[in-house]
């Protein structure tokens, strides 16, 4: 595969989330470009499509409340499922987890998360790998947006409550997917994360921050 990393620079640019003006990302700034440049690199490398270039409405409301509550990573081993960019986990480490784990399966997303961790001066491993399935070794999972597709939520849901269910406290955060799990959920907390009409159909989600219950 051509350097991923170089790809990056290439097609992304230094921004900041809104919300969350403490982390500098490497995000696509106009969207067309970054999805034409990943299709063309597709047919060419095998990448997947550029979720990694956006900071998404579920991931920034978990940075946000990280941030501003510090206490509730402080000391633990944290995981970032399906992480993106890496921006939740970048902010469990600055909020003082003991260790950050960031999980994806798409080499470029993986990239991305190292490139973005490096430029907050912060210690995350990325894990080019499915994680599901695993045993639990966290303290603490963050799954944001991730119940965007139905094939993928009756997959992870089981893992995600059995992990609940081994002790892990796992935070689902949902701006309003349609196959996010109708029970078994406890809200922690609601941001309001402004949106690009680009990627949503408004301009503001309304994300639900909730711990999922065990089995």
């Amino acid at each position: 595969m051509t350097d991923a990393a170089a790809f990056l620079r290439a097609n992304t640019a230094v921004a900041r989330a809104p919300l969350v003006p403490e982390i500098a990302l490497h995000l696509a700034t106009e969207i067309t470009p970054i999805w034409q440049a990943t299709e063309a690199w597709l047919e060419r490398e095998g990448v997947a499509p550029p979720f990694w270039a956006f900071a998404w409405p579920g991931s920034v409301a978990v940075a946000r409340l990280i941030l501003d509550r510090p206490a509730l990573v402080a000391g633990q081993r944290v995981l970032d499922f399906a992480a993106g960019c890496g921006l939740a986990a970048i902010a469990a480490a600055r909020a003082g987890a003991a260790s950050v784990e960031a999980a994806e399966i798409d080499p470029v997303a993986v990239a991305a998360i190292r490139l973005n961790a490096a430029l907050n001066d912060v210690d995350v491993a990325a894990l080019e790998e499915d994680v599901v399935g695993q045993p639990c070794r966290w303290d603490r999972v963050i799954a944001g947006d991730v119940c965007y597709e139905a094939p993928m939520a009756r997959r992870i849901m089981p893992w995600l409550r059995g992990l609940a269910a081994a002790g892990a406290e796992v935070w689902l955060a949902d701006p309003g997917r349609a196959y996010v799990p109708s029970g078994g959920l406890q809200p922690v907390a609601r941001v309001s994360v402004p949106v690009t009409r680009e990627l949503e159909d408004r301009d503001v989600r309304e994300v639900t921050v909730s711990r999922l219950l065990p089995p």
